[in-house]
């Protein structure tokens, strides 16, 4: 029963063990947030002054005038703890001991009023400055610690305790119960003084309590972005970004017929390559000519779909609106080619690259199951895609496009028709282009 009132109170618990990195993550806004709560604090130091500079004297003629001495008391001692934010050297037991300062300064303020003013010590239990107490509360929270708000709270309360008590010990007879006497003279009303005392303690207990269940939806939160961020990784960019961005959370089957462009690459001969390397020197290598082709395929507007082995699945115009899909997707082609050709991998390993292309209406969107899901491109336009690229050995090439992609992507690119062909598991013809060499006009992919 504790426990469900405590959740239902707090919010739920976060998982107890937390990565060191989402630790980092949650230490880092903490320094920030430090910094910004010094930089208000800073600006207030300047609002007093401001406000003090433009205000009429009244106490003028009076020798003790401990209001600057306290500002300028409380603007060093800011911009000191300020220095210590930015270098990262704040200590708890200084922060502790900094947040019980400011509250001791601003009641030190206070208590100097009567004597700059020279009136009893109940003249400064009705100054308005106490709501500067609210204020300084407020800031701590936004370091997300309940535990600095509480000692701020309490620091308050406890500063005006001992300020209630040292104007009653002031005074023969200072307590009244008339609330318009209260007001009107130097009397105290101590209901009065333990209102503001209850105020400030249930201020501080509820900011508590928002606290504690702020800090943990903002730990859930750095751990669902640090798992989105590194989950991410094992997907495109753009894939990651349509699934988080989605009305709805992606169902097995949920997909989108486009017109676009699909590309299948492969290493040729990486099985028998393969062979004379260590696993370090295989995934190494295949890293360095994936971090290369990428490179190629990100700037002409391609989506890496799915790696499979050395093999790519390359699309266009799915995830990403691009109108010229199929110029974009021969252009990507090229630059792999010239990639490949001019660049050495591992240990100066020529990594030669067979593409194939096609275009026309593919489905792309979620399959697998609830539990599990994959974001991919399928239809019978992404099964010829496939075969081309196997065709390349039967032809000797390294690019071999279908008829419409030819026909969407218009421009001079060489191409060079090579018949047509009956697509294995396809009882249709389809016809085939090669791109010999690199065009004139794409010197540049």
């Amino acid at each position: 029963m504790w426990a469900k009132f405590k959740a239902f109170l707090f919010g739920e618990r976060p998982q107890a063990h937390l990565p060191e990195r989402v630790r980092q993550s949650i230490a880092t806004h903490q320094f920030e947030s430090e910094i910004l709560i010094g930089w208000v604090q800073l600006l207030l130091v300047g609002f007093f002054a401001a406000l003090y500079t433009i205000a009429p004297k009244t106490s003028a003629g009076t020798g003790f005038t401990p209001v600057p001495w306290a500002l300028a008391m409380y603007c060093l001692f800011t911009v000191i703890r300020l220095s210590f934010a930015y270098r990262r050297a704040l200590p708890r037991v200084l922060l502790f001991a900094s947040v019980i300062m400011d509250m001791g300064l601003l009641m030190v303020l206070i208590w100097s009023f009567h004597l700059q003013y020279e009136q009893p010590a109940p003249f400064y239990l009705k100054a308005p400055t106490l709501l500067y107490v609210f204020i300084f509360i407020s800031l701590r929270a936004l370091r997300f610690d309940p535990k600095y708000v509480i000692t701020a709270g309490i620091a308050g309360a406890v500063g005006w305790v001992i300020l209630l008590l040292y104007a009653l010990a002031g005074m023969t007879d200072p307590i009244t119960r008339n609330y318009v006497l209260y007001l009107t003279s130097n009397m105290v009303l101590v209901g009065a003084e333990i209102d503001k005392i209850l105020s400030i303690l249930l201020v501080t207990l509820v900011l508590a309590v928002a606290l504690v269940r702020a800090r943990r939806l903002l730990t859930r939160a750095i751990v669902d972005h640090t798992a989105a961020h590194d989950l991410s990784r094992f997907v495109s960019p753009e894939i990651a970004d349509k699934i988080t961005t989605a009305e709805e959370a992606l169902q097995p089957g949920d997909g989108e017929t486009r017109f676009a462009s699909v590309m299948f690459t492969d290493i040729e001969g990486f099985s028998t390559i393969s062979e004379g390397m260590g696993p370090e020197e295989l995934v190494g290598t295949l890293n360095e000519y994936f971090a290369a082709v990428s490179t190629v395929i990100d700037r002409h507007g391609g989506v890496i779909t799915q790696f499979e082995g050395d093999a790519m699945l390359i699309t266009f115009n799915t995830v990403t609106h691009d109108p010229d899909h199929a110029a974009n997707a021969v252009r990507a082609a090229i630059g792999i080619q010239r990639i490949v050709h001019e660049q050495r991998f591992g240990n100066e390993i020529e990594l030669k690259t067979r593409c194939g292309i096609n275009t026309g209406q593919v489905v792309a969107g979620a399959v697998g199951t609830k539990e599990r899901l994959l974001f991919t491109v399928h239809g019978d336009e992404v099964n010829i895609a496939a075969r081309l690229e196997q065709l390349n050995k039967e032809y000797g090439t390294y690019i071999l496009a279908a008829e419409e992609t030819v026909h969407q992507a218009g421009g001079d690119y060489g191409f060079e028709a090579m018949g047509k062909v009956t697509v294995r598991g396809r009882a249709g013809e389809t016809a085939v282009y090669a791109i010999r060499g690199l065009p004139r006009a794409e010197a540049g992919c």
